[in-house]
């Protein structure tokens, strides 16, 4: 009788033991994906919502993107493409703009146009002459790690223009847009040039 109630023990303690191990595999598992998860929205993507016109007709209000985060990790960003930066003076809230002018360049807005170092740049993104220049009325020399962004809608967006917004340092920016990925009507690679 002895050892008959010995091996029931082992046998229970044996079930026991597979039991904690896949719990402890399970939390094993959700531990790596949550730090997976941290990793891939910190350094490579994130999903993010246009909120607003001022990127019309290229993005429009309630457009769901993926941002790239990763690209500018190993270059430096382009003219025309579209960023994500925070705005500065409201937690949570991320602009997305196109840039037009780069680290020391000279951005002016003339007559609606824009001039880049003194030449009217040949830029076709927004929709309409801008009716007001903002701080660019004057020219602005771009520093070594800034860029001069501006919405395709714009007489009605506020960017580098407006002083809220202002100069965008390289630091800031979050990542480019890179795929819209809702409504599944436009569904795509988000074209900059």
């Amino acid at each position: 009788m002895g050892k008959r109630r010995k091996h029931y023990s082992k046998k229970a303690l044996e079930k026991e033991i597979s039991v904690l191990r896949e719990l402890l595999e399970w939390i094993i598992y959700i531990i790596v994906v949550m730090i997976l998860s941290f990793l891939a929205v910190t350094y490579v993507g994130q999903r993010t919502r246009v909120d607003g016109h001022s990127m019309e007709t290229t993005l429009y209000d309630g457009d769901n993107l993926w941002v790239d985060k990763l690209s500018y990790r190993f270059r430096d960003p382009k003219r025309y493409e579209i960023v994500v930066f925070p705005f500065k003076y409201k937690e949570n809230t991320y602009y997305i703009k196109r840039i037009i002018g780069l680290p020391g360049e000279t951005v002016q807005v003339k007559d609606g146009y824009v001039y880049i170092d003194g030449e009217k740049s040949d830029e076709h993104y927004g929709n309409e002459l801008m009716v007001d220049p903002g701080i660019a009325a004057v020219p602005i020399t771009l520093g070594e790690d800034e860029y001069f962004v501006l919405g395709d809608n714009r007489n009605h967006s506020s960017d580098s223009r407006v002083g809220s917004v202002g100069i965008i340092k390289r630091e800031d920016l979050m990542g480019r847009a890179w795929v819209r990925i809702w409504p599944l009507n436009r569904l795509g690679v988000i074209q900059h040039e």
